[in-house]
Parts: C-alpha cells; sequence; structure tokens
C-alpha cells in the first residue's frame, strides 16, 4: 500500500491513567500492525517509566470533563482513589493490562522506550530510576533522528 504508516513515535507527557494509556494502546496497535513504535515519555509522562511511581498512577478527577462530574466532586477526599480502583477494575475487564505489564509486554514486542534527557534532569532523575524495560535517556534531537520518516503522535 503506498501510504500505509511505517513507523510512528508517540509522545506521552501526562503522568495520570487517562494520560498514559492512550500512548500505550496506539504503541501497542502499531506494534499488533508491524509497525515500528518508539515511546518517548517527558514531563509528567516519566511517571509511567519511574520505578516508584508507575506502579500508583491515578486517575485524573479534578477538572477531567471526561468523567462527566462536577469538578468540586472530584476534589473530595478519596474520590481519585475510588475512581482510579473503579477504571482499573472496568479495564481489567476489558483485558487492559495495568500500566507496569503493558509497557514490559510493548518492549517486548521491540518498541523503544525513550526517557527525556531535559525532564530526567529536571526531576533529578537517573536512568537508575526507570524501569529496566528503558532503551535510553535521550534529548529532543535524538528523538526526532528516531522519528525521522514516520509519524509523531502526541497524546
Amino acid at each position: 500500500m503506498e501510504n500505509s504508516i511505517e513507523k510512528v513515535s508517540v509522545i506521552i507527557s501526562k503522568g495520570s491513567l487517562e494520560g498514559i494509556y492512550p500512548g500505550l494502546i496506539l504503541a501497542n496497535g502499531a506494534r499488533a500492525e508491524g509497525i515500528e513504535a518508539n515511546l518517548f515519555f517527558t514531563f509528567f509522562g516519566l511517571d509511567a517509566i519511574n520505578k516508584k511511581r508507575h506502579g500508583h498512577i491515578k486517575l485524573s478527577t479534578v477538572g477531567n470533563p471526561g468523567l462527566h462530574l462536577a469538578t468540586w466532586l472530584g476534589g473530595l477526599p478519596g474520590a481519585t482513589s475510588l475512581m482510579t480502583a473503579y477504571m482499573e477494575k472496568t479495564m481489567a475487564a476489558a483485558d487492559i493490562p495495568p500500566i507496569p505489564d503493558f509497557i514490559e509486554m510493548i518492549a517486548d514486542t521491540g518498541a523503544g522506550l525513550y526517557g527525556c534527557k531535559a525532564s530526567v534532569d529536571l526531576f533529578k532523575l537517573t536512568k537508575d530510576d526507570l524501569i529496566t524495560q528503558v532503551d535510553e535517556i535521550i534529548t529532543v534531537g535524538e528523538f526526532y533522528e528516531k522519528a525521522a520518516g514516520g509519524q509523531i503522535i502526541f497524546t
């Protein structure tokens, strides 16, 4: 096919369930279709690959229009934990794996996982703070080199 996509590079910049999963789903779908995929984790998206945080990602409840809740309701004590648990249960019923398992699965398909050097430096992290599936910490310029010739998707 003339206009087929052969490579995608997905940028994950948000550290919430609804900020991380779309990028993982797109990368996983690309790999399932035989499309080369790279994931670039920047700013709060680094939480998805941070050893201490990736198993504790929460759903953003305050000001999240997709929840169809009043903003004040999302700010009540326990609302975030309750809605996160509900969403995780719903996703498990739909066979969508938890973030750590999903990232491992995507990495096992050969997708590249990269941390943003500027963000890693900003948050005073090192490669040792990141999960083992992360290939490298790279600059934005290096990301563009890896993305060259493909589609860039920002989630």
